[in-house]
């Protein structure tokens, strides 16, 4: 079956492709800011007379636009007709979520420039070859690297601004899935998050997280500052806003990139891999860790680990958030129950047994649950009373999956009641 991939690929305009880009997103958001201000006055003349007035929808808006475009937009004609088609497709689409879903998606607002500025483009307005890309009424613009997936249908291009970087999306249609390289399969490991460190596995890896936020914040604040002094419009704000961004994108790629070297060893090594379903929206309501627990990026964390282990064929077991895997005993499996925050290291009072890690007491305990759900026995396990544990809950228990079978793999959720 097909499956839909993308391969973001960084762009090395010269001076004049970098004019028209601007100018592209320029247009794509002057579109989208027509059609907000334009829906609520077509609405209106529908409720005052439906018979004459239609309601208003994505493709009116589009015959609308495309009648007084010559005439009121002029300059939109010296870009690609797709930045502002898209921009107003994208409309329709907010506010048919919006009435899908009133508390989750909220009325579309103005977009503002320099604030996710990105113009779209239709597969057959512009063509690939090799590390190169023909953009329409512009012409051929360098790319830092070719395309990953060859032979692939390439289905559509976005365009992004990031700071003073440009990068192209190329969305792609693969006809059979490209897997990598199947894990090591060394049984089985827990992961437990942290805001000290990032992340205690249960064989004794640890990994301090990079902090990028804290590292920087000082930095930030200096520069925030200095901007909110500038005069608007004025160039000396345009070359401080772009000094705070590139601060933000800087630290942005340094968390990044640590989770991808952490899910990358996770995955290559390990074919059932075990984690917990933080709240995170519930931790960051902690003003004193809020900032610590955001530095640390959770959900991109579990975002990397779904998609690798299952290019791998590997198996993610996320177990529920009730499940009390830092007071449980490795030793018996009670639950202590007046373990608090601060006690990182106690003694179990059912058995006696000394924990001198509590966070490696947890991830042992989420490795034991991930190991008895996938039907695999943990490596060096001291007792089995977790595996019974994961069998009483809900009885759920399946046969080991195949390192190297090539259907999708989901995430398994053990709940705990």
């Amino acid at each position: 079956m097909p499956e839909s991939r993308a391969h973001v690929i960084e762009l090395n305009p010269n001076n004049k492709q970098r004019t028209y880009f601007a100018r592209a997103c320029g247009c794509a958001r002057k579109a989208y800011n027509w059609g907000v201000d334009e829906w609520p006055r077509l609405y209106a003349l529908h409720k005052a007379d439906p018979s004459n007035h239609p309601k208003p929808d994505e493709m009116l808006l589009r015959r609308l636009f495309n009648a007084i475009k010559r005439k009121q937009f002029p300059y939109m004609l010296e870009v690609t007709k797709c930045a502002p088609q898209q921009a107003l497709r994208n409309l329709g689409r907010a506010y048919t979520n919006h009435w899908r879903d009133p508390k989750r998606f909220q009325l579309p607002k103005h977009k503002k420039k320099y604030c996710d500025d990105s113009f779209y483009i239709s597969n057959d307005q512009f063509e690939v070859k090799g590390s190169r890309i023909r953009i329409p009424k512009l012409g051929w613009v360098r790319m830092r690297e070719s395309l990953r997936f060859d032979p692939a249908k390439i289905l559509s291009a976005t365009i992004v601004r990031s700071t003073d970087r440009w990068f192209v999306s190329l969305s792609c249609e693969l006809s059979e899935i490209q897997h990598a390289k199947p894990a090591d399969n060394q049984g089985s490991v827990g992961v437990d998050l942290g805001v000290s460190e990032l992340a205690v596995c249960s064989n004794g890896y640890r990994i301090e997280g990079p902090k990028a936020y804290a590292a920087n914040v000082k930095k930030l604040k200096r520069l925030q500052r200095g901007l909110s002094r500038q005069k608007k419009g004025s160039k000396r704000r345009a070359r401080r806003r772009l000094e705070l961004a590139k601060v933000h994108y800087r630290i942005a790629c340094l968390r990044k990139e640590s989770l991808h070297q952490l899910t990358h060893y996770l995955t290559s090594h390990f074919h059932t891999i075990g984690i917990e379903d933080l709240n995170v929206g519930g931790l960051l309501k902690n003003h004193r860790l809020a900032m610590r627990i955001a530095d640390m990026g959770f959900y991109e964390f579990r975002r990397q680990l779904a998609y690798k282990s299952q290019a791998r064929g590997g198996e993610l077991v996320v177990v529920d958030r009730y499940f009390p895997s830092s007071r449980l005993c490795r030793e018996c499996g009670q639950k202590n129950e007046g373990l608090k925050l601060s006690d990182r290291q106690w003694r179990c009072p059912h058995c006696g047994a000394f924990i001198a890690d509590r966070d490696l007491n947890a991830a042992l305990n989420i490795r034991d649950i991930a190991a008895s759900y996938a039907g695999a026995d943990p490596t060096n396990s001291s007792s089995g009373r977790m595996q019974a544990l994961a069998r009483e809950s809900e009885g759920l228990r399946v046969k080991p999956r195949s390192v190297n079978r090539k259907e999708n793999v989901k995430s398994s959720l053990i709940r705990f009641e």
